[in-house]
């Protein structure tokens, strides 16, 4: 069992081991995005140029994804008493967002424009696009390597990822690293084959590489900040804890939804056995919440709705429609 603080301890380190994460990744995408801008203009290679629209995409949502990580640390206050963690979400959603547009939308538009004028090939410049690749292929999978590492450390797995942030770099980095392979590929065979239509191509992929990775991103944002459910974990501890206490008959309805990365919002409606006294409904609720607090940190606001089974009148306060989203917890 963790001791209190203790998980504000380890998500705090975990903050700062992502911030740091993403500033890695910030600093190898603004390098490389000149980079390739400046080959890929050399080189008039619209794979490169592609490519370089990815790279300042990735820098603008890092820059996000530092926001997210400051602001959704706030404490809470009369305006959001519930905190600000869901900001995480929201900064996430926007990049995922600028992955679309800046990054998607704009090798699109490369590939099309390539397909429809053609391209020159100047050799000088296509070595010297294709050198910058090769760096950036290394920056790439260097960042890539920390996110990873990152995961490792805390003892997670891809698939298994809660931080928006962390999992954000991840799918950039990824992403950037199999995009960079494609304009290798595009710009290799145009060299060698003197049409445009494989480095066209390579752009078209990347565009939709970025398209599908925004998606995905954006798909989780929205599911957080419309209100997911808690891990089925947490939420199956919560449930047994509650039928095991003496007090409680039955438990007739457990809702629980984040409200940040490591917190969540739980309410439950549960009977209790007949024969408590009405004075003793406080002490059992007080108990029971913490206890909950206790097995499950996460659980960092408690409502409860206890009645006695068999009360005609506490049955029909609950289920009146009035009632319904009004109740407190007890």
């Amino acid at each position: 069992m963790r001791r209190p603080g203790q998980s504000a301890d380890v998500t705090t380190r975990s903050d700062r081991r992502t911030r740091v994460t993403v500033l890695v990744a910030l600093a190898a995408n603004l390098v490389i995005a000149v980079a390739k801008a400046v080959g890929g203009l050399l080189a008039a290679s619209p794979a490169l140029l592609s490519e370089a629209a990815h790279s300042v995409a990735d820098s603008m949502n890092e820059v996000f994804l530092l926001a997210a990580l400051r602001r959704s640390r706030r404490p809470a206050d009369r305006r959001h008493p519930f905190g600000y963690g869901k900001e995480r979400f929201f900064w996430s959603l926007l990049a995922a967002v600028g992955i679309f547009v800046m990054g998607g939308c704009f090798s699109f538009y490369q590939g099309v424009e390539a397909l429809r004028n053609g391209g020159d090939e100047k050799l000088s410049g296509y070595v010297a696009g294709l050198i910058v690749l090769g760096v950036a292929l290394l920056a790439e999978g260097g960042s890539l390597l920390r996110a990873l590492y990152q995961i490792r450390r805390q003892g997670g797995r891809l698939s298994e990822m809660r931080d928006p942030a962390l999992r954000t770099v991840v799918a950039e980095d990824g992403t950037a690293v199999l995009g960079v392979t494609l304009a290798i590929v595009g710009m290799a065979l145009h060299m060698i084959t003197g049409q445009v239509v494989w480095e066209a191509s390579a752009s078209l992929a990347i565009g939709a590489l970025l398209v599908y990775v925004a998606y995905r991103l954006g798909r989780e944002a929205r599911d957080q900040l419309i209100g997911e459910a808690a891990d089925p974990e947490a939420s199956d501890r919560i449930r047994e804890l509650l039928r095991t206490q003496p007090e409680i008959d039955s438990v007739e309805a457990l809702l629980t939804m984040k409200t940040g990365l490591d917190t969540a919002l739980v309410a439950a409606r549960v009977d209790l056995v007949p024969g408590i006294e009405s004075e003793r409904l406080e002490e059992v609720a007080v108990r029971i919440k913490r206890s909950i607090a206790r097995q499950v940190p996460e659980a960092d606001q408690i409502f409860l709705d206890v009645t006695e089974r068999g009360s005609p009148e506490a049955r029909e306060a609950w289920e009146s429609p009035a009632a319904t989203g009004e109740r407190g917890g007890a």
